[in-house]
C-alpha cells in the first residue's frame, strides 16, 4: 500500500528535505515502516498478528502529514474508513467559493491589469435622435503623415495568420505604455486606451489641438468588420470642443445618418452622481472616405463633444457594452440564490477556442411524474454569436430577470416549458472586442452546418444539443438575439413554412409580439424569406431540423420610430423590457383559449392579400385571389431580407479547408465500410431478383408507351391527386429498391382502371407474364398470382411531413362566425389566467420536469 500511494503521488516528502537532515530523521522515526522494523523492539513480540501490522501501517500512513489527497474522505469521527469523492464535472462551472474565471486572451494581445466596470443607469428623460441640419462639417482626412500618433497597438493579427494559443492576461511580459507621455500639467493631449475587455481602438492621431482621427482594429485574424468601438480617454478639458473622426468604417449605410448618437460614460459622474452611459454628440456626419488606396472603400464617422469635467476619465462606445465578466457576475448571483438555483441549472456546453466557458442554462420547474416530463415543450434562446452586437445580451438579461422571478406568469412558463438558454455563444470575440467573428476569423452565424468541431466548437455543440433535444421533446421556438446597424426598431427574421396545414403559423408569434410592444417592435420590418446566403445561419438550420418557429431577433443600435417612443434612442431598460415581452408573447401563443391565435391568423391573411394585390398591381397583372390565392409562393411576394452587409460567407481559411476536406473523405470511407457485403447465397439471390424485377418493370413501361397506351393513360388528369390516399399504389417510384412486402393481394371484386398497367407476378418467381390487355371485371384472379398496379407517370409522391402543434394543449374547435372583422385591432384582455395569477391554481394542469441537463 505504501509503494502504491507513493507511486501515484499521494505520499510525498517535504520539499527541500534531505536524508541527513534532522527533519528527515524525525519523520523517519515516526514512520510506520521504521516502527515495524525494530525501532520499538522485536516486531514479532509487539505485533504478532500480520493483520494487525497492516492495520497499524495503514493508519499511520493516513495520519501522516505527508499524505496529500483531495480525493479521500473521512468519517465524522476521523476514523480510518476512506472513500473516494464523486467525480467532478467534465468542465468547471461557477463556484460560490472561488473567484470568477479570468478571461483567456490570445497570446498576441496585450491586456492592461485594470478592471473596467460600469454602472447600469436609465436616463430620466428620453434621449432624442440627432436632427441633421445639412451643414455638418466634413473634415479632410490628414493621416499620420501630417499628424501626431498618440496611441497605436504594436501588432494586430490580421488576414493570413490564425489563432494558436491563449492564456489568462494575454501576451507575456511587461505591458507597454502606448499613450504619449505628458510634458506637464499644461499638456492637454488626450490619453487613449483600449486594451481591456471588449475594447477596440487601434490607432489615434492628433491632427489639431482638440481634433483626433481614430482607426478601429479589424476583427482578429481578418482584414475587415470594423463597426464596434469602445475605448477610454483621459486628461480631458471641460471648456473645449473636441472632434473625433473614425476613418476606417466599412458599411456604406449606417444609423448615424438618421440621428444615432455615440455613447459617453464619465467616471466622475458615475462616482459622484450615479450617472452611467448617455447619448452625447453634435455635428454628427457619416460619409465616404475620399482617400482611395485601390482597396475596399472606407467610410467615416465624425462628431463633436464637450467633456463635463476637467481631468476626467471617460469612455466612448458604439453601444452599451456587456462583457464576458459581466455575464459571469450575473450567473454567479443566480448560482448563489437559493431559490433560483432550484429551477435554474447552470452547466458548461463546451469550451471556446481560447478555452473560455460557453454556459448553458436549463430553466424549468421540477416535475412530479415522468408523464409530466414528456408533456413539456422546449424553448431555445441564444445571444452574442456576433460579439459586437451587445443589444442581444441586454435583451437576454431582461428575459432572464423575468423568467427567474417569482412572478405568476414566470412560474407558469417554467411549469409548461423547458428553457435552454445560451447567453453568450462567442465569448472569445466578446473578450477581444471583435464585431462579428470568432478567433477562427469567420462569422459563426454562417457555419451552423459545419463539421469542424475543434474550429467552431460553440455552434457545433449548440446544434448537437438542439438535435438531442428534438429527440426528447418538441421545440416550440428557437430565437437568436442580434443587433442591427441600419434599421431602427426591433423585428424578426423567420422562415416561410411550405406546409399548408400550418400556413402562416410562423408569423403569428411576431405579430403577437408587435401587439404586446407596439412602441418598440415593428411587424412590417419582419421578413420570412430564406436566402441562399443565409443557409448556414442558426434560424435556417434549426428550421430545417424541424423547428417551425425559428427566428433571428434584430434589435437596433439606434431607437424607435413607433408610438410614444418615436424619435428617441433605446436605453438598456427598453431592451430589457423586450425580454419580458418575449415571455408575455409565449403565454399568448400557447393560451388554451385560441381566440388570439385565430384573430392573428385572420389578420395575417388579410395583410397577405393586400401585399399580393400590391405586387400584382406593380407588375401590371390581374389576379383572382378568391380561390387559389393561398397557393402563391410567399417567397415570390416578399423582398430579400435587408440583413448584414457581411452576410456573404468568406468560406473557410486555407488551414481549416484542408481539415474539412480530410473529414469529408473520412466520412465517405466510413459510409463505404458500413455497407455490409452479402454473406449468404440467399441474400445474393434476393438482391439479384430485385434488380431483375426492376429491369423488367422498366421494360414494361417502355413497351406500354410503344403500344399506344400513352394516350390512354393521359385521359385521367386527376389520377395523381387521388392517388395519394389510394391503396392501389404500393410502390414508391423514388425508392430504387423494390420492397417485396408491398405486393399485397388486391380485392377480387375491384376492377382495374383503364389507365393502369397490370403486371401479373407468379408467387414462385419462376416466370413473369405481362398482360397489357384489360381484364374482364368478372374474371377473378388466380390465387397463385399477385397483382402489381403501376401508374405510367413517374411523378414522385411527396410524403407529408408531420407538423408541429403551436399550442401547448390540444386545439379547441373554433366557431368561424366568432372571428373578428378584418382590419380591426383586437381588444386583448391583459389579465390572462386569472386563477393562476391569484393563487397559482392552474399550474397543476401543466406538467413539468427536472430536465436532463447537457452535457
Amino acid at each position: 500500500m505504501y509503494h502504491h500511494l507513493q507511486y501515484y503521488g499521494y505520499f510525498k516528502a517535504q520539499r527541500g528535505s534531505l536524508p541527513n537532515s534532522a527533519t528527515y530523521q524525525h519523520i523517519q522515526k515516526n514512520n510506520p515502516r521504521y516502527l515495524l522494523n525494530g525501532s520499538l523492539g522485536e516486531k514479532d513480540d509487539l505485533l504478532p498478528d500480520t493483520l494487525q501490522k497492516e492495520k497499524l501501517l495503514y493508519s499511520h500512513m493516513l495520519s501522516s502529514p505527508r499524505l496529500r489527497s483531495r480525493q479521500l474522505l473521512y468519517d465524522e469521527l476521523d476514523e480510518v474508513n476512506p472513500r473516494l469523492r464523486e467525480p467532478r464535472e467534465l468542465f468547471s462551472i461557477l463556484s460560490t467559493k472561488r473567484p470568477l474565471q479570468a478571461p483567456r486572451w490570445p497570446t498576441e494581445c496585450e491586456v492592461i491589469k485594470e478592471n473596467i466596470h460600469h454602472i447600469e443607469w436609465a436616463p430620466p428623460q428620453p434621449e432624442y435622435l440627432y436632427q441633421p441640419t445639412g451643414n455638418e462639417k466634413v473634415p479632410e482626412i490628414v493621416g499620420e503623415e501630417k499628424g501626431t500618433v498618440v496611441y497605436q497597438l504594436d501588432s494586430v493579427p490580421t488576414e493570413g495568420s490564425y489563432f494558436t494559443s491563449s492564456r489568462v492576461g494575454g501576451k507575456r511580459g511587461i505591458i507597454k505604455q502606448l499613450a504619449v507621455t505628458l510634458q506637464g500639467p499644461e499638456d492637454n493631449t488626450l490619453l487613449f486606451e483600449s486594451r481591456f475587455e471588449s475594447g477596440n481602438l487601434q490607432k489615434a492621431v492628433r491632427v489639431d489641438t482638440y481634433e483626433y482621427e481614430l482607426t478601429l482594429r479589424t476583427d482578429l485574424y481578418t482584414n475587415k468588420h470594423t463597426q464596434w468601438f469602445y475605448f477610454r480617454v483621459q486628461n480631458t478639458r471641460k471648456d473645449a470642443t473636441y472632434r473625433f473622426t473614425i476613418v476606417n468604417l466599412l458599411k456604406p449605410k449606417s444609423l448615424y445618418t438618421v440621428g444615432m448618437k455615440p455613447l459617453l460614460y464619465s467616471q466622475f459622474d458615475a462616482n459622484t452622481r450615479n450617472i452611467g452611459w448617455r447619448r452625447e454628440g453634435n455635428d454628427i456626419k457619416y460619409y465616404k472616405n475620399n482617400t482611395d488606396d485601390g482597396q475596399q472603400p472606407f467610410y467615416c464617422l465624425t462628431w463633436t463633444i464637450q467633456f463635463p469635467y476637467d481631468q476626467d476619465t471617460c469612455f466612448f462606445a458604439h453601444f452599451y457594452p456587456y462583457t464576458y465578466t459581466d455575464l459571469q457576475c450575473y450567473l454567479l448571483s443566480v448560482a448563489n440564490n437559493p431559490i433560483q438555483s432550484q429551477f435554474c441549472k447552470l452547466r458548461t456546453l463546451c469550451r471556446s477556442l481560447a478555452g473560455n466557458t460557453v454556459y448553458l442554462l436549463t430553466i424549468t420547474n421540477p416535475s412530479q411524474t415522468p408523464q409530466e416530463a414528456a408533456a413539456k415543450k422546449a424553448v431555445v434562446l441564444s445571444a452574442r454569436v456576433h460579439p459586437g452586437e451587445s443589444n442581444g445580451s441586454w435583451v437576454m438579461k431582461g428575459f432572464l430577470d423575468f423568467i427567474l422571478s417569482n412572478s405568476p406568469d414566470a412560474q407558469l412558463l417554467r411549469d409548461i416549458f423547458v428553457f435552454k438558454v445560451l447567453p453568450m455563444l462567442n465569448p472569445d470575440g466578446v473578450i477581444v472586442g471583435n464585431y462579428r467573428c470568432s478567433l477562427a476569423g469567420r462569422d459563426l452565424n454562417r457555419h451552423y452546418k459545419t463539421i469542424l468541431k475543434e474550429s467552431f466548437p460553440c455552434i457545433w455543440y449548440t446544434r448537437n444539443m438542439i438535435k438531442r433535444l428534438l429527440e426528447e421533446r418538441e421545440v416550440l421556438l428557437y430565437c437568436d438575439f442580434h443587433g442591427h446597424s441600419r434599421k431602427n426598431n426591433i423585428f424578426l427574421y423567420g422562415c416561410n413554412n411550405n406546409n399548408h396545414k400550418y400556413w402562416l403559423h410562423e408569423r403569428v408569434f411576431p405579430l403577437m409580439l408587435s401587439k404586446n410592444a407596439p412602441d418598440k417592435f415593428s411587424f412590417h420590418s419582419c421578413n420570412f424569406k430564406v436566402q441562399k446566403c443565409k443557409e448556414g445561419t442558426g434560424r435556417v438550420v434549426m428550421w430545417r431540423m424541424g423547428i417551425l418557429n425559428s427566428y433571428t431577433m434584430e434589435s437596433t443600435f439606434g431607437g424607435s420610430t413607433l408610438g410614444s417612443k418615436k424619435g428617441t434612442h433605446f436605453t438598456i431598460e427598453d431592451l430589457k423590457s423586450l425580454g419580458y415581452h418575449v415571455c408575455d408573447t409565449l403565454l399568448d401563443l400557447c393560451d388554451p383559449d385560441q381566440t388570439k391565435f385565430t384573430q392573428c391568423l385572420a389578420e395575417l391573411k388579410e395583410l397577405l392579400q393586400q401585399k399580393i394585390h400590391k405586387k400584382f398591381n406593380e407588375l401590371g397583372r390581374d389576379k383572382d385571389l378568391e380561390g387559389s390565392w393561398s397557393d402563391i409562393s410567399l417567397s415570390d411576394i416578399e423582398s430579400s431580407t435587408s440583413g448584414s452587409d457581411s452576410s456573404l460567407s468568406d468560406g473557410l481559411p486555407v488551414h481549416l479547408a484542408n481539415i474539412a476536406d480530410e473529414l469529408n473523405q473520412k466520412k465517405k470511407m466510413l459510409k463505404r465500410k458500413k455497407k455490409k457485403s452479402l454473406q449468404t447465397r440467399k441474400q445474393r439471390n434476393e438482391q439479384y431478383q430485385r434488380k431483375n424485377l426492376m429491369r423488367k418493370l422498366k421494360l414494361t413501361e417502355d413497351t406500354a408507351e410503344r403500344a399506344g397506351f400513352a394516350s390512354t393513360l393521359q385521359k385521367q388528369p386527376n389520377f395523381f391527386k387521388n392517388s395519394e390516399n389510394s391503396s392501389s399504389l404500393p410502390v414508391k417510384n423514388e425508392n430504387p429498391r423494390l420492397n417485396e412486402t408491398n405486393f399485397n393481394r388486391r380485392d377480387k371484386d375491384t376492377p382495374l382502371d383503364s389507365s393502369m398497367v397490370t403486371l401479373i407476378l407468379p408467387k414462385n418467381k419462376e416466370r413473369i407474364q405481362i398482360n397489357f390487355n384489360r381484364r374482364d371485371k368478372d374474371t377473378p384472379l388466380d390465387p397463385s398470382m399477385t397483382t402489381l398496379i403501376l401508374p405510367k407517370n413517374k411523378e414522385k409522391m411527396q410524403n407529408k411531413k408531420p407538423g408541429f402543434t403551436v399550442s401547448c394543449s390540444p386545439k379547441r374547435t373554433i366557431n368561424c362566425s366568432q372571428e373578428p372583422a378584418l382590419g380591426v385591432k383586437p381588444n386583448w384582455p391583459r389579465s390572462r389566467y386569472p386563477a393562476t395569477k391569484r393563487g397559482c391554481v392552474a399550474m397543476a394542469a401543466y406538467p413539468s420536469l427536472h430536465i436532463h441537463t447537457y452535457p
